[in-house]
């Protein structure tokens, strides 16, 4: 750790995190970042799978919606649906991993790179805007920001989606309204909903503590 990040501060990100998450008008908006991240993860999910992307939504609700064309069961349906609760922590793991092994800039200039990429696929105004200001904030700080900010930046925007995909999971666990990711992938393998949730539950809390291991040990 450098100067900067001594082991007191390191905490600092994470506890601005929590309370972007913990606090209800907070959540609100920073559930945004959740969402498209939540998104994306559906998008790239779907293209991996040999599936056709036709549209991307945010809405105002902090909801999203991704459509694809393809086969409507089968294993990469299945991974489709699953990937959006998935991709959040998967991808706060991977900037901690990048960030542990010194590429800070990819993980800004990846994440903004990944805005332009999902552009063409926005389909609503509110989406556009929920976009290009997540796009913008990641490219001004890796271009503007000093070393200090960039570094505090990338921690927080890792334990955002970290600890908000865990609250999006325990939100949908309550769900009843028959919509949900949850609902659809029982649907798709006759698992209960209480099976997927505690998978997605264990992989939300595995990747924190291994994204913590790499930022204290980073």
């Amino acid at each position: 750790m450098n100067s900067f990040w001594d082991a007191w501060s390191a905490y600092l990100p994470v506890l601005i995190a929590a309370t972007l998450v913990l606090i209800g008008p907070l959540w609100q908006l920073t559930r945004h970042a959740v969402t498209l991240a939540h998104e994306a993860g559906h998008a790239i999910a779907a293209v991996g799978t040999g599936r056709r992307l036709t549209g991307i939504r945010l809405h105002s609700d902090t909801s999203g919606l991704t459509l694809s064309r393809g086969k409507p069961r089968g294993p990469g349906m299945v991974l489709t649906a699953a990937a959006g609760y998935l991709a959040p922590s998967l991808l706060g793991l991977a900037g901690a991993g990048l960030i542990a092994v010194g590429q800070l800039p990819v993980l800004l200039w990846g994440s903004a790179a990944l805005m332009v990429v999902m552009l063409p696929f926005i389909r609503n105004f509110f989406g556009l805007l929920v976009l290009v200001a997540a796009g913008g904030a990641f490219g001004a700080v890796a271009y503007y920001g000093s070393p200090d900010l960039q570094l505090l930046f990338g921690y927080v925007a890792i334990w955002l989606l970290l600890f908000g995909n865990l609250r999006t999971i325990l939100e949908a666990a309550r769900n009843r309204s028959g919509r949900s990711d949850l609902d659809q992938l029982r649907t798709l393998t006759h698992l209960p909903r209480a099976v997927w949730t505690l998978l997605l539950v264990a992989v939300a809390v595995g990747t924190g503590v291994l994204a913590w291991r790499a930022q204290y040990l980073g």
